[in-house]
């Protein structure tokens, strides 16, 4: 007798849980480390509480050049690339260092005393994190970003997608019960209640997931993140910062004096102008070739990368250039530019990050209780084919053995 041919629904339900038996496994480990990064700046921070602040004393803060040749001074070999400046005269300064050439990786970042630029110590927990990042995004993988961990990564991005397509298909036909669609029913007994916790979750679930896969999609695929970008802000060239600071992929090859005056000119010209709302401020530290200098800073009680503004200076007079306030940026090329942000939730403010937050800590229980579901039927299967009464003529009597 020919194999019945299977429906369509039988066919989504097996790619459903057939996924949630390979991607769904990795979407768990890739749901916690999100989780672990979501507040990562908020963790550093509590952890180097130490470091954070200084006393002033009634001190002079260094001009950012001498502060730059002092650090260098110290960390004997690597090159500041970046300085985090902080409005509070009782904070330290956030020191940032350029790739090296060779093998592509950033030194440490470290804390500075921005009065007379004494090194108070690494950034603690950023080595951790940094690892928690690679694994989250290519598996700890060898190729990080060009091996196999993004080739991995990428797909259960999609597996993702087909998770909530498939999942919506599967529940479509109790679409008017809308108790059943969005009220978990604990009180079931055995597969039943684990069905009801599992759907449930999922259905309410669903726009943040969604949010998460399409975000996620532009770190694997390069095609797929010029598309996303030509859609929000018309071109993938229109959400890209003016390289203005530095050529891409380049060291400061400039020494605190060559780089000092132009440095020093436009840090004044900021502080007198754009920075006079300034919360903090990051200095780009400027190559020899620089035309311009670039300062990007956040106003006054505000955090959110997502509001951050950008101001360039002519490297040689330190008179403005031009100044970029994301209030006045269309909400497309702001979403482009703050894909990250938007990837954690953080760029819909904090409630809307914890519930991303939360949702990624319920995709180890959404693959945990998939098994449990694939588990339950399994053994109900098995029970059923066991009950079944043996088909007449099959049955093997011993006399005949």
């Amino acid at each position: 007798m020919p194999m019945p041919i299977p429906t369509l629904r039988t066919l989504l339900f097996r790619l459903h849980w057939a996924l949630g038996l390979t991607a769904g496994l990795v979407l768990a480990l890739m749901g916690l480390t999100g989780a672990l990064m979501s507040y990562e700046e908020a963790v550093t921070a509590f952890a180097n509480r130490d470091q954070l602040e200084v006393t002033p004393g009634g001190r002079t803060a260094l001009p950012p050049a001498f502060l730059v040749a002092r650090i260098d001074a110290q960390a004997h070999g690597p090159k500041v690339d970046a300085l985090t400046l902080p409005d509070d005269p009782g904070a330290s300064v956030l020191v940032r260092f350029a790739r090296d050439p060779a093998t592509r990786a950033r030194p440490p970042s470290l804390y500075a005393d921005p009065y007379d630029g004494t090194v108070l110590g690494p950034v603690r927990l950023e080595t951790a994190f940094a690892t928690v990042r690679e694994l989250h995004r290519w598996l700890l993988l060898p190729g990080g970003s060009k091996g196999w961990g993004r080739t991995i990564t990428g797909a259960c991005q999609w597996a993702l997608l087909a998770f909530l397509a498939t999942g919506l298909y599967l529940r479509w036909p109790q679409i008017h019960r809308w108790r059943i669609w969005l009220k978990p029913h604990l009180s079931r007994p055995g597969r039943a209640r684990w069905w009801s916790l599992h759907a449930v979750a999922g259905t309410w679930l669903v726009p943040v997931y969604l949010v998460i896969a399409l975000t996620g999609l532009t770190w694997s695929y390069p095609w797929f993140k010029d598309g996303a970008t030509a859609l929000l802000a018309g071109s993938p060239e229109a959400a890209k910062p003016a390289a203005a600071g530095r050529p891409e992929g380049r060291g400061r090859t400039a020494d605190a004096a060559a780089s000092g005056p132009s440095l020093d000119r436009a840090w004044a010209a900021f502080r007198a102008g754009e920075g006079r709302e300034a919360g903090s401020a990051t200095l780009i530290v400027p190559g020899a070739d620089a035309k311009a200098i670039r300062i990007r800073w956040l106003p006054r009680g505000v955090d959110a990368p997502s509001a951050r503004n950008e101001a360039r200076y002519d490297a040689a007079t330190g008179a403005l250039v031009s100044a970029e306030h994301a209030a006045d940026l269309p909400l497309g090329r702001r979403i482009a530019e703050n894909m990250l942000e938007v990837h954690r939730g953080r760029f819909f403010g904090d409630g809307v990050a914890l519930l991303f937050c939360l949702a990624a800590l319920a995709m180890p229980g959404f693959a945990a209780t998939g098994l449990t579901l694939y588990v339950l039927r399994r053994r109900a299967g098995d029970r059923r084919r066991a009950a079944r009464p043996e088909a007449p003529g099959v049955t093997i009597s011993p006399a005949s053995s």
